[in-house]
């Protein structure tokens, strides 16, 4: 039987963050084509961990730097290796080159990290971002080096594909596009069945806790024209300084960690998620697509989701059109009506899971059948394996050995 190894930075939490939804998926469709699945990590398993035994995958604690997992890994032989983000692939990726060579290496990236901390500081600098500011960004000379080093790396956004293609100057041989996937319900929930506005995501997630800030700037102006409306505010990992904005007289209520994201987002009549910096796709606002919920959002919450005209609600980067926006929407039934239509389309355009699964399979098919001249098209992943590389791996051995002393 054929098997993968998925090394995750942490156990998946798919109550918690969209990223452990995007795993099981990973999960799900490597088992459909014949996999054995194990799911190793340094990291230790939250209250919120997924019950990974009810999927029939085997758990595994590794440790950094240390010759152990190289043991284990030998034994376990696997056909692929999974890396669910790129530290990830810097902390054990050149130990599995060293023991099974052969191996498939692959990277999800999740989203392009590089992309969202260049955007978050150039908010900060109260600059204009630029895609050519990634070329400065030091995160990025660490995140397009392990892309490299991978023989494939998942994408979710065909937005940041053309990123890494522009940009970077990635060939597309070590890309593949596979977003996360939306079901529609059968029935969506009317206008008069839902009340008051909503916000949902993971406060560990800086992009969340600042979208939390920009709300608490325009809820005023919003609760002042629906006077009835609350804004209910749910995330996973709530801290003191998101706790502290909760004031029940402005309806502005911090609910925390939800036991159901998708029935408190079905319940709203509105999604609101001003993003100001991030990347990726956002899984918030698939999931109130997913249940029928219009959204108003910014073009950074759209992209690589669908074009602006096509969204099921509004998307807008002026904060007074914003407003005006979740207004219009809360209180007009026909516009609402005419947004939710769009949910359904959407899903249906580019969040199917039946329109991947086989040039997935494909794909890895391909790569396997001919693995030596890949990695040798590959390179400057080959360069930085060789050298760069190196200096990761006698800085683990020297931790390893200084920790025995």
């Amino acid at each position: 039987m054929k098997t993968l190894l998925v090394i995750g930075l942490v156990f998946p939490e798919p109550k918690s963050s969209a990223a452990g939804t995007r795993m099981l998926q990973l999960i799900e469709l490597f088992q459909e084509q014949g996999y054995k699945v194990t799911f190793a990590s340094s990291a230790q398993e939250s209250d919120f961990s997924f019950d990974l035994n009810f999927i029939n995958v085997e758990k595994k604690n590794i440790e950094l730097n240390s010759s152990s997992f190289d043991l284990y890994i030998n034994e376990l032989n696997p056909d692929i290796v999974l890396f669910d983000r790129f530290i990830s692939e810097e902390q054990f990726g050149w130990r599995v080159i060293e023991n099974c060579p052969n191996a498939i290496r692959i990277l999800d990236t999740e989203d392009l990290h590089c992309l969202r901390y260049a955007r978050q500081k150039a908010i900060k600098n109260n600059s204009v971002f630029k895609q050519e500011n990634l070329l400065e960004e030091e995160s990025a000379k660490r995140e397009i080096a392990s892309i490299y080093r991978c023989d494939l790396s998942l994408m979710v956004s065909d937005f940041e594909m053309d990123v890494l293609n522009t940009i970077f100057k990635i060939d597309n041989s070590l890309l593949f596009y596979l977003p996360m996937f939306f079901n529609p319900k059968d029935d969506f929930k009317s206008f008069n069945e839902r009340k008051d506005y909503v916000f949902i995501g993971n406060f560990l997630h800086e992009p969340n806790y600042d979208t939390v800030l920009q709300l608490k700037k325009i809820w005023k102006e919003i609760k002042r024209n629906t006077l009835d409306a609350n804004l209910n505010i749910y995330g996973a990992y709530s801290s003191q300084k998101i706790e502290q904005l909760h004031n029940e007289k402005e309806g502005f209520l911090i609910k925390g960690r939800a036991d159901d994201a998708l029935k408190v987002i079905e319940d709203a009549k509105v999604l609101l998620a001003p993003l100001r910096f991030g990347a990726g796709i956002k899984g918030k606002l698939l999931e109130a697509m997913q249940v029928g919920t219009p959204s108003v959002t910014t073009s950074i919450g759209s992209e690589g989701i669908v074009n602006n005209m096509d969204w099921n609600g509004f998307v807008n980067d002026d904060m007074s059109k914003f407003m005006q926006n979740a207004i219009d929407l809360y209180l007009n039934g026909e516009i609402w009506q005419e947004k939710q239509i769009k949910s359904r389309a959407i899903l249906a355009k580019k969040f199917t899971k039946n329109e991947y699964v086989s040039n997935f399979e494909n794909k890895i098919y391909s790569i396997n059948d001919s693995l030596i001249e890949h990695r040798k098209n590959n390179f400057i992943g080959n360069l930085l394996i060789q050298n760069q590389f190196a200096s990761t791996k006698f800085m683990s051995k020297w931790i390893e050995e200084k920790s025995k002393k």
